[in-house]
Parts: C-alpha cells; structure tokens; sequence
C-alpha cells in the first residue's frame, strides 16, 4: 500500500475524526497541510491503522479508475 495525496484527502473529507486530527496535527506542529497528511496517514493508516480498510478501498476504486498503459511495441 503507498501512500497517495489525492486518496488520503479524500479519506479525511469523508471521515469527520479523520478531519479532526488532522488540524490537531496542523496546529499542533505548525505543519503545512501536505505534511500533516502523510503524518496522519503514517498514524492513522499504514501497518494495520483504524482506517486502514478503507484507505485500501478508495486505492482499489484509484486503480480501477487509472488509465493503462499500452505495452511498449518490441523493436525485433
């Protein structure tokens, strides 16, 4: 699981205690808001964190939503 800007704002718009902690975390270290986000994310988060599943189910909905690359044409 990586962590993703656009996924982890989209976590903290829907979960209000998600929102809360996250100015918790802005005011209290004085972090700029991309910061705070990878803070939050590294505690609330990753390795088992209360919202893990459903960080992992917005990156399910990214990957659907992620265009694919065609495969590069061989040169032989």
């Amino acid at each position: 699981m990586r962590y993703h800007q656009g996924q982890m704002q989209k976590l903290v718009n829907q979960e209000p205690q998600l929102k809360k902690e996250l100015n918790e975390i802005k005011s209290s270290m004085s972090l700029e808001n991309e910061y705070a986000l990878k803070a939050l994310y590294h505690a609330a988060v990753k390795d088992g964190g209360y919202f893990q599943q459903l960080y992992q189910e917005l990156d399910v909905e990214f990957i659907k939503h992620t265009p694919k690359h065609p495969p590069k044409k061989s040169k032989y």
